[in-house]
């Protein structure tokens, strides 16, 4: 279903805390890069906008 795996460019510095981004038609897709067969979470285009606005504002460093 995902596809174009990249790792995330946050991981690139940090090998023990790697993730990777997919995608498909109407969806992104989050794995661990360490276990890419143990799962994913699942998010629709507008969630997946939404947490990257929400990253590049800054909000989750409390």
């Amino acid at each position: 279903m995902f596809t174009n795996w990249r790792k995330s460019t946050k991981s690139l510095h940090n090998p023990e805390q790697c993730v990777e981004v997919g995608t498909a038609p109407n969806a992104t897709g989050v794995r661990d890069t360490k276990d890419r067969d143990g799962g994913l979470l699942s998010f629709t285009k507008e969630r997946w906008t939404d947490f990257l606005a929400a990253v590049k504002a800054d909000e989750f460093n409390a």
